[in-house]
């Protein structure tokens, strides 16, 4: 007989407590390190295993056990603050009941500790949770309401990436038909027999999107899918919106979603360039003994300038030049009428893995990164950010319509989300995307977040043409 597996959430919930024990020796060392040597629990210790249960009512009441956080960072340590503010308000109350008070300092080393430590034990855990469902484990049975456009793009987006939790076993659709909107995805019914076809699955969810039932339809079927136990999502047809920015927001009757104004003037608007000049300068001085020996090397293995320079659309369209470490033979534009029709790459962009142009040596810079350095110096200029869209080439802009044109409100960067979700492998059509994600949801903690995640990436190399 198969041993029954544990829950999730159990397991989490567990790994939590344990973590808010570890934090409480670990505030107590920091404290009073007598204690510890001579091996009595210190107080901080003793009082917050007596309010373990305040801790775990605290994650309940943020919602920290919903598997679904685990896939938004942000969300969740918002949350795990909150948590552990409670957390830690409850062990001060327990010490006032029990006339053992905590001192300030022994609640202020309780509350960094438990923090600190949960984020890096969620941290692991949505590791594992990625990797348990990258490989077909804990994902939500999940069945989608309409077989139109959108419905096909959520489908196809849930099945190609299971991180998010969700294994889409088919389409409902008021006009059922032989066909599948997707290879492998049937329309296994109309919507209200949604129960059957989620049969026997425990907290299934239910998919509906906009246009594939009227008002009083939805209405109808949310009830009774609420009813028989099944989760119930509404998609509000709008796309790359990030989490933050959406509030629900009740008139009435009708629950409305509120976008929240994207700010990129006034104050956020001057940290973020003081954050360029800082970065920008620390940058060129950093790496200038790098820039040195890449020069040198340049010279050494093929004729031509060591920097090239090439026109980009900066903000609002105005045209810049910008800086590389030359990777190419010096005539490699004149050379690239005879390899055109061997692009690999979509769009106005050109890209041959094997780009028989690429020296030796720029082939290493290239791979590196080493080749963009030089575009710190456009970043102090104030051309272009530390973080930002990708630089597009001016003949790029006679491909794009008016929502693509909306990259151009804001400066190119050195790096940016397509650095961080494919670089060199990443589609045109994807670049324009996660370009215009960025513009639309920008904020100092997005580029703060986008910097983190390029030094691994650059690292190892990922992407790297």
């Amino acid at each position: 007989m198969a041993r029954p597996t544990p829950s999730p959430k159990l397991v989490l919930a567990l790994t939590d407590l344990i973590v808010v024990a570890l934090a409480a020796f670990t505030a107590s060392a920091l404290h009073g390190a007598e204690a510890v040597s001579s091996g009595v629990p210190g107080r901080a210790t003793i009082l917050t295993l007596i309010a373990l249960p305040a801790w775990a009512l605290a994650f309940s009441h943020q919602r920290l056990y919903n598997i679904r956080f685990l896939g938004r960072r942000i969300d969740e340590v918002r949350r795990l603050f909150d948590a552990t503010l409670i957390g830690t308000a409850s062990v001060v109350g327990v010490s006032y009941l029990n006339g053992r008070v905590l001192s300030r300092s022994e609640a202020m080393a309780l509350f960094a500790s438990a923090f600190v430590l949960l984020m890096i034990e969620r941290e692991g855990a949505r590791r594992i949770f990625a990797s348990l469902r990258a490989r077909g484990d804990l994902l939500r049975p999940a069945v989608i309401v309409g077989s139109g456009p959108e419905a096909c793009e959520i489908a196809g987006m849930l099945h190609s990436d299971p991180t998010t939790g969700y294994r889409v076993v088919g389409f409902l659709d008021d006009s059922p038909t032989e066909m599948e909107p997707l290879p492998g995805l049937p329309v296994l019914g109309r919507p209200e027999q949604a129960c059957s076809a989620l049969a026997g699955v425990r907290g299934g969810s239910v998919i509906v999107t906009p246009g594939a039932l009227t008002l009083e339809g939805t209405n109808r079927l949310v009830r009774k899918l609420l009813e028989q136990g099944l989760h119930v999502e509404l998609s509000p047809n709008l796309r790359d919106i990030a989490a933050k920015r959406l509030v629900v927001h009740p008139v009435g009757r009708f629950p409305l979603v509120y976008l929240e104004p994207v700010q990129r003037n006034g104050w956020r608007a001057t940290a973020k360039r003081l954050f360029d000049i800082v970065g920008g300068a620390l940058g060129l001085l950093a790496t200038a003994p790098l820039l040195g020996a890449a020069a040198v090397a340049i010279k050494l293995d093929s004729a031509g300038q060591v920097l090239f320079r090439q026109q980009r659309l900066g903000r609002d369209g105005r045209v810049i030049r910008i800086l590389k470490l030359r990777t190419m033979v010096a005539d490699a534009e004149d050379r690239l009428e005879a390899i055109i029709d061997l692009n690999e790459a979509d769009g106005p962009l050109f890209k041959l893995r094997d780009d028989p142009r690429v020296t030796r040596v720029g082939r290493f810079l290239r791979r590196a990164s080493i080749d963009e350095l030089p575009q710190l110096w456009n970043v102090l200029r104030g051309e272009m950010s530390l973080v930002g869209p990708r630089p597009a080439l001016p003949r790029e802009a006679e491909l794009w319509d008016d929502q693509t044109a909306q990259r151009l409100r804001v400066n190119p960067g050195l790096t940016g989300m397509w650095q961080v979700n494919g670089r060199s492998e990443t589609s045109f059509e994807d670049y324009s995307r996660l370009d215009l994600y960025y513009v639309d949801n920008w904020s100092l903690l997005c580029d703060l977040t986008i910097l983190l995640k390029t030094v691994p990436v650059v690292l190892a190399r990922r992407g790297a043409a």
